[in-house]
């Protein structure tokens, strides 16, 4: 077994039109790497999981539960389980890295 990946080597998954997403999980959390295209949304929505994140490249617009601000590199979230939620790159792509727990069993590809 190894404990090192190469997300290179991992084929993106299609989490809305204009979002893809690359995973790795264990037994307690997941990660995602997820590239949003120029204005695309990630649009509201909700899931038991507890969310983390940090923008990594990019810019985007967030809105969890009401409050909305604009992320740049750097800038990190967290997001209570069952908190509605978006997400929206404007005029250049955005690459975030989150992290859910539970592990999301439809991110698992």
């Amino acid at each position: 077994m190894s404990y090192f990946i190469d997300a290179s080597d991992r084929k993106p998954m299609e989490v809305v039109p204009g979002a893809r997403t690359r995973t790795f999980w264990g037994e307690q959390m997941l990660l995602s790497l997820i590239e949003v295209d120029a204005n695309s949304e990630v649009p509201r929505h909700t899931h038991p999981h507890e969310q983390a994140g940090i923008i990594v490249e990019g810019e985007l617009e967030m809105g969890i539960d009401g409050e909305v601000k604009l992320l740049k590199p750097g800038d990190m979230y967290i997001i209570p389980g069952n908190v509605e939620h978006y997400a929206k790159a404007y005029e250049v792509k955005a690459l975030a890295l989150d992290i859910f727990s539970p592990v999301r069993e439809e991110f698992k590809y």
